[in-house]
Formats: structure tokens, C-alpha cells, sequence
């Protein structure tokens, strides 16, 4: 008997489509292939989002062959109403979940018109409070991500969200994250100090080990991007786990979760004939 729970996985496809639904696709499908309970993509209006001081700022992008400004590499980057329509639909078919992290109101309004299981807020946007706001006026659960946070900024996020939170992220928004800084113990600061809520992980290392290790302190929803390529161009592609380690990743958690047992001090049935081979004294 296991007394932990399978995790909730995310495979975040965030903006690693580069504009092509039909690589969203390929990534729902790889999603879908290895199980994961959803996935999740971006939504933002570009001109809410991006500070003007870097619209005018020269991008090398996947839409070359020249540079782009920042703003315009955002604007060709962002899926709208007919891709959406088309994601929501193909989801519904693969039967996996879909859900999307909100940067602005206009965008929360927007993704209120379909009917996904959460809400996430991004690290980035924690400290909004006009955004906070106005998202828990929606009926949706909550996930909120704490990167770039310190406990003071949690706290008022918390307090502001209040009941409408389903998960708790510990997350660290350097893309990828180097080993030293990944603070992997603060999940279990996050267990104690918000008891109430499910507390997760959002991963933005190159590596499985900091996915497994989550589940290992407890986390409940463990979320990562992946991507077909990680060579690809784009801005997330190299922090993002591919369609090998995909696979690896959820064997592990596989594993991991059929050797928790129950902790009951007893002799194991595999046991039971090595006692008979090897033991002098039963």
C-alpha cells in the first residue's frame, strides 16, 4: 500500500510552439504519449506585457532570417482566438487537460472563455496586485508560482487569493536554473508554512533529478516545459526537458511512487525465500 499520491503533471508548453499550432500539437501529443495530466500554455497581450524601454530591442528569433524587435517577436509569438479554438478542441479529442498562466486582465478575460481545470498566475506577475484581484473574481482554482518572490510577497499573494488557491509553486525563474540556486528545501518550507494548500514544484533546470527530487520533499503538482528540440530557437527551449527525458522522467515518478510501501516494519515476499537460503537463526 502507498500512502502518497501519484503527482499532477504539467508539461508546459508554454511559448516553446514558436507561433506554429501545428508544433503545439506535436507537443500535446508527446504530452499525451507520456501521460501527463495537462498541459499548460502562455497567454499575454504584448503591449500590456513587455516594458516599452525593450519593444525596439534587436531578437534573434526562430521567425528569422534577420532580428526582430522584441515587441514584434512577442506579437507573432502569441496564439489568439482561432488557435486557442483549435487547442481546445484537439485537447478535448486527446483527452488531456488544458490550462494557460495569465499576464494580464485582458488576457485572464480572454482564457475565461473556455473551461480549464485552473488559472495560473506566473512568478512574474505575483506582486500585480490589479491582476490578483481581478483573477480571483473568476471561478477558477488557482496555481501561483513564487519565483523572483521573497516570503512577504507570497504571503500577500496568499492573502489576497485566500481560498481560491489549489497549488502552491516552488519555482526559481532564471531559465535554466544552475544547481546552486535551484533551493530545492524551500518545498518544505512551503509544506509548513501553508498547510492548507497543495504545494508543487515548477522546474526550470535542464535536468530530471530536480523533478523527482520535488516529489521526493512532497510536492503534489510537479510542472515542466518541454519542447520537441531543445536546440531549437526560442527563449525556453534550453531550460526545457525533451521527448527522451519526457519519458525518463515519468518512469521515475513511476517508480518512485510503487516504492514508497507504507513504512510497516515487516518481511517483504520477495524476502521470504532468502530467509530460507541464507539465515541460520529464524
Amino acid at each position: 500500500m502507498c500512502l502518497l499520491n501519484k503527482p499532477y503533471v504539467i508539461a508546459e508548453i508554454g511559448i516553446n510552439h514558436n507561433g506554429s499550432l501545428d508544433m503545439a500539437k506535436l507537443l500535446i501529443d508527446l504530452a499525451k504519449m507520456n501521460r501527463a495530466d495537462a498541459v499548460k500554455f502562455q497567454k499575454r497581450t504584448p503591449e500590456l506585457c513587455v516594458p516599452k524601454d525593450q519593444w525596439n530591442i534587436l531578437r534573434d528569433t526562430p521567425f528569422g532570417p534577420g532580428p526582430l524587435k522584441y515587441i514584434d517577436y512577442k506579437r507573432k509569438i502569441e496564439f489568439g482566438k482561432k488557435e486557442f479554438d483549435e487547442i481546445d478542441g484537439y485537447c478535448n479529442i486527446k483527452d488531456i487537460n488544458w490550462f494557460a498562466s495569465v499576464w494580464d486582465k485582458e488576457s485572464m478575460k480572454f482564457i475565461s472563455n473556455y473551461d480549464v481545470p485552473f488559472i495560473k498566475i506566473p512568478s512574474a506577475c505575483l506582486t500585480d496586485i490589479e491582476l490578483l484581484n481581478e483573477i480571483k473574481e473568476y471561478d477558477y482554482p488557482i496555481i501561483i508560482s513564487t519565483g523572483m518572490s521573497t516570503k512577504k510577497h507570497i504571503d500577500y499573494a496568499v492573502k489576497i487569493l485566500n481560498h481560491k488557491i489549489h497549488c502552491i509553486m516552488h519555482c526559481v525563474s532564471s531559465y535554466p536554473t544552475p544547481d546552486n540556486e535551484m533551493n530545492m528545501y524551500k518545498i518544505k518550507h512551503l509544506k509548513e508554512e501553508y498547510p492548507d494548500y497543495m504545494i508543487g514544484f515548477s522546474n526550470h533546470s535542464m535536468k530530471l533529478i530536480y523533478i523527482a527530487q520535488a516529489y521526493i520533499m512532497g510536492a503534489e503538482f510537479l510542472e515542466f516545459h518541454i519542447t520537441i528540440d531543445r536546440s531549437m530557437k526560442g527563449t525556453d527551449h534550453k531550460a526545457s526537458i525533451g521527448p527522451r527525458g519526457f519519458e525518463k522522467i515519468m518512469r521515475y515518478l513511476d517508480s518512485i511512487y510503487k516504492a514508497w510501501g507504507d513504512g510497516v516494519f515487516n518481511v517483504m515476499d520477495s524476502e521470504k525465500p532468502i530467509i530460507k537460503k541464507l539465515r541460520k537463526y529464524k
